[in-house]
């Protein structure tokens, strides 16, 4: 059983990764740490209580950490996300309260406690885990496993024209994690899930409707091009109206940017990786971070080649499969939502 200490900006797709995660009981949960970046972090802590208790999952601890990047100011993106990052979802406030643990602190604490038995999580800025590593330099040999969502490698950045969200909003905690992973054992290595992979998993409104039908909702679940901005489930299930109302305004900001009336859904991927159950190709890289340029600032270079003389620091997601990955994810999240009705 993958024992996952989720460290998340919450965020439509990490609402959705962390849905997966508690629908699937081969999973636990070790503790959920927030770090700024599509929303600030206290809001995203209240995200993920509320997904929680919706879930009928309430007691997971929630740890706030690091509030602003290590160097640059803070940016994030509620125009993708939402004013609350979660798209046109609301849900009432948890009754849970946010950990007293600050989130760095939670990582050093839970990976010293068990050694060699979980596997780190990072949807978001790699803040929290710079964070923590610079605290304590034998995490990554402490970890089970860590899994990334972020980077560009030989494709086009979200964010700038060369680099990805999670990377941009802190490149210089990025750099910091890879640094920390040179030379290690292959087996410890990150496995990085960037934009060329994660930009496969484009969910659709199918998608929608066959999670309504896994659900047992009622009614067909049905989002549509044509529909007016804005407008709101109607479903009798409340985890399929939460998504579902998530997901619409992820959509819509894809197709206001030319994209298709779709939602790439980078950060669910990931976590079926952490879970174990994607089937995924990797290639060894060095990768390193640009922290300097004005022009290029966040952006991700890997030498699969070896032409550094370094040693490589990273697996990073070569191929993948998006029928297998929603096929998963759907199936574990609707029987999830069965349960709640």
């Amino acid at each position: 059983m993958p024992n996952i200490l989720l460290d998340v900006d919450t965020g439509i797709d990490d609402a959705l990764a962390l849905v997966y995660l508690l629908a699937n009981p081969e999973v636990e949960i070790v503790g959920i740490t927030c770090t700024a970046g599509n929303v600030e972090a206290a809001q995203v802590a209240r995200n993920n209580l509320a997904l929680l208790e919706l879930c009928g999952r309430a007691g997971i601890e929630v740890a706030v950490g690091a509030e602003v990047p290590l160097q640059i100011p803070l940016q994030t993106t509620e125009e993708t996300h939402g004013p609350q990052g979660i798209g046109y979802a609301e849900l009432p406030p948890a009754r849970q309260q946010i950990s007293d643990r600050h989130g760095v602190r939670a990582w050093v604490e839970e990976v010293r406690r068990r050694p060699g038995e979980i596997t780190g999580l990072i949807t978001g800025p790699l803040t929290n885990f710079a964070l923590a590593v610079k605290l304590d330099p034998e995490l990554p040999r402490l970890l089970k496993g860590l899994v990334i969502m972020g980077g560009a490698f030989n494709y086009p950045g979200n964010t700038t024209p060369t680099a990805e969200w999670n990377i941009s909003v802190d490149p210089h905690a990025a750099k910091v994690v890879f640094d920390a992973y040179q030379g290690l054992p292959e087996d410890l290595l990150p496995v990085v899930c960037a934009l060329e992979t994660t930009e496969r998993i484009e969910m659709t409104p199918a998608h929608i409707r066959r999670l309504g039908e896994l659900a047992g909702a009622g009614r067909p679940e049905i989002i549509s091009p044509e529909d007016p901005s804005g407008l709101r489930s109607t479903s009798d299930n409340p985890l399929v109206a939460c998504l579902s109302d998530a997901i619409r305004f992820y959509m819509e900001f894809h197709r206001e940017y030319d994209q298709g009336f779709l939602a790439h859904m980078h950060d669910p991927f990931a976590a079926t990786v952490a879970a174990g159950a994607a089937s995924i190709g990797t290639r060894l890289a060095t990768v390193d971070v640009e922290t300097s340029s004005p022009l290029t600032i966040g952006t991700t270079v890997a030498d699969f080649t070896g032409m550094w003389k370094k040693p490589p620091n990273a697996k990073i997601v070569s191929a993948n499969d998006p029928s297998a990955c929603f096929e998963e994810i759907l199936t574990r999240v609707g029987s999830l939502a069965r349960s709640l009705r």
